[in-house]
């Protein structure tokens, strides 16, 4: 077993690398583990981050893990935790490898796993003409032919929400049932073919194509996801689950500062369940890793 640490942080994603920033900044001996997996590695640019808007995902997390070379006490090691237990007065984790490491506190950073649809087409532009969030990608397909794939209710919500990028909207029920609120006013189109496919030249969308042969114009397209977590890690350290959802089907269940129901367990970014973004994550991860350092600082005193 290798010498304790005050805390390892598993994943180097935005909420990771902006824990390991704040813990490394307190002077907490922190090892960073990362498997590369970032959700959003397929997208070309970072969208609504104040400092990195428009940057590639790569080139952010390249320059923020640079950033910590200056703090000693973080150390970083490329792989995965693959299993785990509570000690009573901290945690052992497993590695890929078989190696155990110990720490006093662990914050979970590792993301999820997001579900899109099936549909053939949406992999290969996947992060750019086809998103999931038009906060982070309806600026980049803003004035064009937009629309929504989505036969629930929160279609027609997201289908009036992607008007604020363009006068040109259509909500693609897929052969769901029709929408319940008249949209036409708004702006929104309806289409309640069946899809097909989706079409165009490499990664930009063309077309969304039908079962009967037709296709109509698309540059962009909405579709909702599930989040799902990568790995059975948070169950098997004791944290509590929250209920499916249909943003989230497992997220994990946190307090305002991240902590989950396992003391001395923590969670940051997509692992809440609340609305992915890396401003999001960024804010969970310092938040949880401020807490972890009162946690610390308050176990030393009392020792």
């Amino acid at each position: 077993m290798s010498e304790g640490w005050d805390c390892i942080v598993i994943g180097a994603g935005a909420a990771g690398l902006s824990a390991a920033l704040v813990l490394g900044r307190a002077r907490r001996r922190t090892l960073l583990v990362d498997s590369g997996e970032q959700s959003n590695l397929p997208a070309e640019g970072i969208g609504g981050f104040l400092g990195a808007d428009g940057e590639a995902p790569s080139d952010f997390y390249e320059r923020s893990r640079a950033g910590l070379e200056k703090y000693p006490v973080v150390s970083f090691r490329a792989g995965s935790i693959v299993d785990g237990r509570d000690t009573g007065d901290g945690f052992e984790l497993t590695t890929a490898e078989g190696e155990l490491v110990n720490a006093r506190c662990v914050l979970l950073a590792t993301g999820m796993d997001y579900r899109r649809p099936s549909l053939p087409g949406v992999a290969e532009r996947w992060g750019r003409s086809v998103f999931h969030c038009p906060f982070c990608h309806g600026w980049e397909v803003r004035d064009g032919a937009l629309g929504v794939l989505d036969s629930g209710e929160s279609g027609e919500h997201r289908a009036l929400l992607l008007r604020s990028w363009s006068d040109d909207v259509t909500l693609y029920t897929n052969g769901g049932p029709a929408p319940t609120a008249e949209l036409g006013a708004a702006g929104v189109a309806v289409d309640d073919r069946r899809v097909l496919e989706l079409s165009g030249e490499g990664e930009e969308l063309a077309a969304v194509r039908f079962e009967d042969g037709s296709a109509r114009r698309c540059d962009g397209l909405l579709v909702p996801v599930t989040m799902h977590q990568r790995s059975e890690l948070a169950a098997r350290l004791g944290a509590e689950l929250a209920e499916a959802t249909p943003l989230a089907a497992d997220a994990v269940v946190v307090d305002g500062l991240g902590a989950t129901s396992v003391p001395g367990l923590y969670a940051a970014g997509d692992l809440n369940g609340r609305m992915p973004s890396v401003a999001n994550a960024v804010a969970s991860g310092s938040n949880a890793a401020a807490a972890i350092v009162q946690r610390l600082t308050i176990a030393l005193a009392a020792s």
